[in-house]
């Protein structure tokens, strides 16, 4: 095999650019080779870049321009759309309302808020027809139908990737390739709309804590981030250091969440991530907006999730984690989040 592409290597840091049409559409050989490499990547970095993912990349385009033309109505009428509560995890956020962090207890999330809120708006969309659990849509124009037309096109296809992800993980484990179908067949995953608004460099420059999202890992098994060209996503290496995910034209970014590490027995990576101030515009004092997709992918909301056959056991050690439910887990999470 050729030496690895890479989208990062730095402070130890390796973040690998892995064409998944060879999991996809390749020969055997193929399809275990990529499936081990991308295994690794989660294994050594916690983060991969994929190409040629099947989602075309028109889609991708229209689906940010959609998700900008919603980010610009009238302030009301994103309001409306307001999220509620942790266990729907659906509906609009303002700025400021989120403090993606470390921290695990409402009233640590609320003293860094009150420090240095996040730079962003974003709106949840999750599994369509849920029961007791309405998607929040913007409605009485045409580009409302076309926004939610456009939202649950996305939504299916990025279901899609999730499941052969995770089938290119279970191949890398060597375990039998519909391993985790019946964990991600249902779909109850997260589409979140971000838009990082302009910024002065000046409001990062009075407070060094300001950034537009806060170190964080993510909380289920996988995230699929699509962004766009403006950078400012950065990764922590194993010196300790934060290092630039600079962006990859018509890549998808895919790292691993805490509930994979949890599931994996801690042999896959669920690392610590950001958003900080881009580099320097080459003109004005004015950060440009920044606009992100990220898919949240959980195994269905009712599966039990138990350390993986052949993660533990004899020099491997013994289970680290109880059982848990992947719905419960994600609610207990979210609770401090908001």
């Amino acid at each position: 095999m050729a030496p690895q592409a890479s989208a990062v290597d730095a402070d130890n840091l390796f973040i690998p650019i892995i064409d998944f049409s060879l999991f996809l559409n390749g020969t055997p050989e193929q399809r275990t080779e990529a499936a081990r490499a991308i295994l690794s990547g989660f294994q050594s970095a916690g983060f991969i870049y994929l190409t040629n993912h099947s989602i075309p990349l028109e889609t991708v385009s229209h689906t940010f321009a959609t998700s900008a033309e919603f980010f610009k109505r009238p302030q009301a009428e994103k309001e409306a759309l307001g999220w509620t509560t942790p266990e729907a995890n659906r509906g609009y956020v303002s700025h400021g309302r989120e403090k993606v962090s470390t921290l695990l207890t409402k009233e640590a999330v609320a003293a860094a808020k009150a420090a240095a809120p996040d730079l962003k708006e974003s709106l949840e969309i999750g599994r369509e027809g849920a029961e007791g659990l309405p998607n929040n849509w913007p409605s009485g124009d045409e580009a409302a139908v076309h926004f939610k037309e456009t939202m649950l096109a996305f939504h299916d296809l990025a279901k899609e990737l999730h499941i052969n992800v995770m089938r290119a993980i279970a191949v890398g484990m060597g375990l039998d390739e519909a391993y985790f179908d019946g964990y991600t067949d249902v779909g109850d995953n997260t589409l979140r709309l971000l838009h990082y608004p302009e910024v002065e460099k000046s409001v990062f420059a009075s407070n060094k804590l300001q950034v537009r999202a806060g170190e964080h890992t993510d909380y289920g098994s996988i995230t699929l981030l699509f962004q766009d060209m403006r950078g400012g996503l950065q990764v922590k290496s194993p010196k300790g250091t934060f290092v630039d995910a600079t962006p990859v034209p018509g890549s998808v970014v895919v790292n691993a969440g805490d509930l994979l590490a949890r599931w994996s027995n801690d042999t896959i990576k669920s690392t610590l991530h950001r958003v900080v101030e881009p580099p320097a515009p080459e003109e004005g004092d004015v950060h440009p907006a920044r606009y992100s997709i990220a898919y949240f992918c959980n195994p269905n909301f009712t599966s039990q999730i138990e350390a993986i056959e052949g993660t533990y056991g004899g020099e491997k050690g013994e289970k680290k984690y109880k059982g848990i439910n992947s719905g419960d887990y994600l609610v207990q999470r979210l609770a401090a989040t908001y």
